[in-house]
């Protein structure tokens, strides 16, 4: 009996890209294909490759043969695995286990909320206010707030040298994949990149009070009633990640301002995101903490998504704010 010819790439690739657009999946192609190098484990650049040599899915050779076939056994059905819960809007990062942020690639899982691109921007301006205070004192103490998976923190500790760099992350799920992410970065015998503590963002850390030069959140937000739109969020992420709690979803941030405005010193810079519909709120917010030079930066789409403001260095003239803030 004639073997069956082997699936080729392209048609396996070009199947699992039908099915997840029409699951109204946003991004089926880029999907479709990290999955793919998921299953097959190997980078997105050599499932191109392959995929332009019309390489057949084949489990009886190795990946870079001389005909570009790839060693899958059972690759077939994994890969259909996959591409089925990703079609039921499971989010890609759990399916990989992995989320990139920035230079970064953390582990991710249920239980913790998945680090997004736009907060990229504020962990932008988090390092610029942190490498401005290297640069005048020649080191920086950093804290960020509400961690989740230590995104922020871990960008913060690996991109700017002379930091000092603690989190803290109440909820014990995503503790742990911070604590995972913080291990994984650390070097060995060394001391870890950053000092991770689980407790209430409104109170820990205690023994820095008046000595940080930046407090940086990524604070539950959202508010009641506004369940997110996209199935990835609103069914996956954590409901102790999304609300902030209180009528306007600013229950949480308002802990958090407080809580930034006894931990900074003096010219300390505060930088929170939250929602754009929360923009004038959240300034009004922080301004009432007692924070000057407050205003409204845009994510990477362009959007008012986070407040920026410094603490009285006895220079600033008073609270004031403003429509756009440079660090």
């Amino acid at each position: 009996m004639p073997e069956r010819p082997a699936e080729r790439l392209s048609a396996v690739l070009g199947t699992a890209v039908g099915t997840l657009a029409d699951a109204g999946v946003p991004s089926p192609r880029v999907d479709a294909e990290i999955l793919l190098a998921h299953t097959l484990g190997v980078d997105r650049g050599e499932v191109r490759r392959l995929v332009l040599l019309d390489a057949p899915l084949d489990a009886s050779r190795g990946a870079g043969s001389d005909d570009g076939s790839v060693a899958a056994a059972g690759a077939a059905e994994r890969f259909g695995g996959l591409v089925a819960r990703r079609a039921r809007r499971e989010p890609l990062q759990h399916l990989t286990g992995v989320a990139p942020f920035r230079h970064l690639e953390l582990a991710v899982g249920p239980g913790v909320f998945v680090p997004r691109p736009e907060t990229e921007e504020v962990a932008q301006v988090a390092i610029d206010a942190a490498a401005s205070a290297v640069r005048d004192r020649g080191t920086a103490v950093v804290v960020d707030l509400c961690t989740g998976s230590g995104a922020i923190a871990l960008a913060v500790a690996t991109e700017v040298a002379g930091t000092s760099v603690h989190a803290v992350e109440l909820d014990a799920a995503a503790h742990g994949w911070a604590a995972r992410n913080v291990a994984a970065l650390s070097p060995a015998g060394a001391d870890a990149v950053v000092r991770l503590v689980r407790g209430d963002a409104r109170t820990a850390l205690g023994d820095l009070d008046g000595r940080v030069d930046v407090v940086v959140s990524n604070p539950p937000y959202v508010p009641p009633g506004a369940v997110p739109q996209d199935p990835e969020v609103a069914d996956h992420d954590p409901p102790v990640a999304l609300y902030g709690l209180g009528s306007d979803g600013l229950e949480v941030p308002r802990g958090v301002t407080a809580a930034a405005r006894r931990l900074l010193r003096p010219g300390g810079v505060l930088v929170m995101e939250h929602a754009e519909v929360q923009a004038a709120a959240a300034r009004a917010m922080v301004t009432d903490a007692g924070f000057v030079d407050v205003g409204t930066r845009a994510d990477l789409t362009g959007r008012p998504r986070m407040t920026v403001g410094r603490t009285p260095d006895g220079a600033s003239g008073g609270p004031r704010t403003v429509t756009d803030w440079g660090v």
